[in-house]
C-alpha cells in the first residue's frame, strides 16, 4: 500500500471564518492538523509610516482604523502617550468620560465577538442579539462624536466636547410608527446619560439570556470545552495578554495592575478561567461585560455629579473656546499657530499600553521636538495570540480551526497594521 502522505490545505482569506484577510496554510493528517502557517499583510496600510507625516492630532484618527472593533481604546492609548510627553493631563471629567466609553467599547467589541463566534460555531441567532445590542452603543458614540464608526472623539489633553443634553429621536416612517416609535423614542427623550443609563440598567438581562442560550447549551460545550488550551505558563511564554492570559488563570488587566485614567477610584472584578480553553475564554468575555456594565454605572454617577472642563486649558495643546477667540488676539493666535502647525511635543520617547478588549494595546512613540512623530510603534495583542495559532490548533480537527480562530477573536486591522 502506498504511504499516506500529510496534505497542505488553504484556509481563508475565502473562508467566512477567516475575517476576511487570514491566509492559513493548514498541513492535515486527514482531517487532523499538525501544523499551521498563518499568512499575514492583505490589510497592510502602512499605518505606522503614515503618522509620520501627520500632526500629532491628525495621527489620532488612525489610531481608530487599528483594531476597527476597539475604536476610543486605541485613541486612549495613543493620547496617554502623547499627554505623558507632554507633561499634561487631562481634566477628571474628560478621565471617566474617557473611562466610561472604554468600557462601552468593551462592551461593543465582546458583543461582536459572543455574535461572530456563535455564527463560526453554528449558533445563527446570536448575531441577531448581539447587534441589537451594539445599536443603542453606536448610537452613544454617535451622539459624543457624529460617527458610528471611527469617532476620533478623544484628544490629547481631554475629549473632543462634553456630552450632549439630548439624544437623536426617531422619526415617523412606514416602518417606525405608532407604539412602536413611541418605545423607541421613549429612552431618547432626555439626556445622553439618561439613555445610557436605560441601557446600563437592561444589560444584565441581556446577558443573562446570553447564557440561557450558549453558557449550558451541549453543542456550545462540546464545540468549546477542551479546544485550544493555553496553560499559564505556556501564555505568559507567548507573550498573551489580556482574554488570552486571564482566561489560563492569570489575574493579569493592566486596569487593576497598572491603573490609568480614573479605574484606580471605581469598583470592578477581574474575571479569570481555570483550565484555558476556548469554554473558559467564553466565560471570562461574558463576566467582562458585567463588570464594564458596572464600570459604566459609576461613571455615569459621578458625571452626573460633578460638571466641569472636558479638556485642558493648555493652549499651546488644545484650541481656546470659540467665543474667546473672536474678541480675544492671544486665543486666535493659538488658534491659528494649532490650525496650521499643531502641537510641538517636546523631545522625547515614551510607551503607553491600554487594556484593550483583545489584550495589551500599546504605543510607543519617539518625539524629536517637531509637530509630527518621529516614530510610531504599535503593539498589539491579537497579533502576539495569532503567532501562537499554530501552536493552539495542532492536533485539532479542521472543524475546531474555525472555533479557535473565532475564540481567540483576532483583528487585523491592528494585525497588519
Amino acid at each position: 500500500m502506498p504511504d499516506i502522505q500529510n496534505y497542505t490545505l488553504n484556509f481563508g482569506p475565502q473562508h467566512p471564518a477567516a475575517h476576511g484577510v487570514l491566509r492559513l496554510v493548514l498541513e492535515l493528517d486527514g482531517e487532523v492538523v499538525t501544523r499551521a502557517d498563518p499568512h499575514i499583510g492583505m490589510l497592510h496600510r502602512g499605518t505606522e509610516k503614515l503618522v509620520e507625516t501627520k500632526t500629532w492630532v491628525q495621527a489620532l484618527p488612525y489610531m481608530d482604523r487599528l483594531d476597527y472593533m476597539s475604536m476610543m481604546c486605541s485613541e486612549h492609548a495613543y493620547c496617554l502617550a502623547v499627554e505623558r510627553m507632554l507633561g499634561i493631563e487631562a481634566p477628571v471629567r474628560a478621565q471617566y468620560i474617557r473611562v466610561m466609553f472604554d468600557e462601552i467599547t468593551r462592551l461593543l467589541s465582546h458583543l461582536l465577538f459572543i455574535g461572530s463566534h456563535g455564527l463560526d460555531v453554528g449558533a445563527m441567532s446570536m448575531m441577531l442579539y448581539a447587534v441589537r445590542e451594539r445599536e443603542d452603543l453606536v448610537d452613544c458614540y454617535e451622539a459624543v462624536s457624529g460617527t458610528r464608526w471611527h469617532a476620533a472623539y478623544y484628544r490629547p489633553g481631554g475629549v473632543y466636547r462634553d456630552l450632549p443634553d439630548s439624544m437623536p429621536q426617531y422619526k415617523e416612517s412606514k416602518w417606525k410608527n405608532g407604539a412602536r416609535l413611541k418605545q423607541l423614542n421613549e429612552a431618547r427623550s432626555g439626556s445622553f446619560l439618561d439613555f445610557l443609563q436605560d441601557f446600563v440598567s437592561r444589560f444584565p438581562k441581556i446577558v443573562d439570556d446570553y447564557e440561557t442560550l450558549l453558557t449550558d447549551n451541549r453543542i456550545w460545550k462540546q464545540r468549546l470545552v477542551d479546544v485550544g488550551v493555553v496553560s499559564p505558563e505556556r501564555a505568559l511564554q507567548l507573550g498573551c495578554t489580556g482574554v488570552m492570559l486571564r482566561g489560563s488563570g492569570f489575574a493579569w488587566d493592566l486596569r487593576k495592575k497598572q491603573p490609568y485614567a480614573v479605574y484606580d477610584r471605581l469598583d470592578f472584578d477581574i474575571p479569570v478561567g481555570a483550565t484555558g480553553d476556548c469554554y473558559d475564554r467564553y466565560l471570562v468575555r461574558i463576566n467582562e461585560m458585567r463588570q464594564s456594565n458596572r464600570i459604566i454605572q459609576q461613571c455615569i454617577d459621578w458625571l452626573r455629579a460633578n460638571p466641569g472642563p472636558v479638556i485642558c486649558d493648555n493652549y499651546k495643546v488644545a484650541p481656546p473656546p470659540r467665543a474667546g477667540m473672536k474678541s480675544n488676539m492671544e486665543a486666535l493666535i493659538h488658534h491659528f499657530k494649532l490650525c496650521s502647525e499643531g502641537i510641538h511635543v517636546p523631545e522625547g520617547e515614551v510607551y503607553s499600553a491600554v487594556e484593550n478588549p483583545k489584550g495589551e494595546f500599546g504605543v510607543y512613540v519617539v518625539s524629536d521636538g517637531a509637530n509630527k512623530p518621529y516614530r510610531l510603534k504599535i503593539r498589539s495583542g491579537a497579533y502576539a495570540h495569532l503567532a501562537a495559532i499554530d501552536e493552539l490548533v495542532r492536533g485539532h480537527m479542521i472543524a475546531d480551526v474555525v472555533a479557535i480562530i473565532g475564540n481567540i477573536d483576532i483583528i487585523f486591522g491592528e494585525i497588519d497594521r
